[in-house]
């Protein structure tokens, strides 16, 4: 069975990524925020789409904010959330999916991981 070692660093980032992912509603928060693109949403907006308000609002978008998933950002009277790791999420898929396969004896030749 071939392995292919993963450092250590890398498997730390990935879990602590996932741990921040580690929620339906954090989940549900930044899926909105991805579809909503970089001009994000104001906090009211985002809480209406994402089905989750108030201080559980507050808690899950400092958990992403921690993680570099979101940013928030005070416009006024206002905060404006939206997704800023968009290219350390797609790292993050292909860091599932980067060793797809490699202790198969059948290679999958109908997709391509990279």
């Amino acid at each position: 069975m071939k392995q292919i070692p993963i450092p250590d660093l890398d498997l730390a980032l990935a879990a602590s990524t996932f741990a921040a992912l580690g929620s339906e509603q954090r989940l549900a928060v930044l899926r909105t925020l991805v579809r909503a693109g970089p001009e994000g949403l104001r906090i009211g907006e985002l809480g209406a789409r994402a089905g989750v308000t108030g201080s559980t609002l507050t808690h899950h978008m400092k958990i992403l904010s921690q993680a570099g998933l979101v940013r928030q950002e005070k416009q006024g009277r206002s905060i404006l959330c939206a997704a800023v790791a968009y290219d350390e999420l797609r790292t993050l898929a292909d860091f599932l999916l980067r060793e797809c396969c490699a202790d198969s004896n059948c290679p999958h030749e109908d997709h391509d991981y990279g």
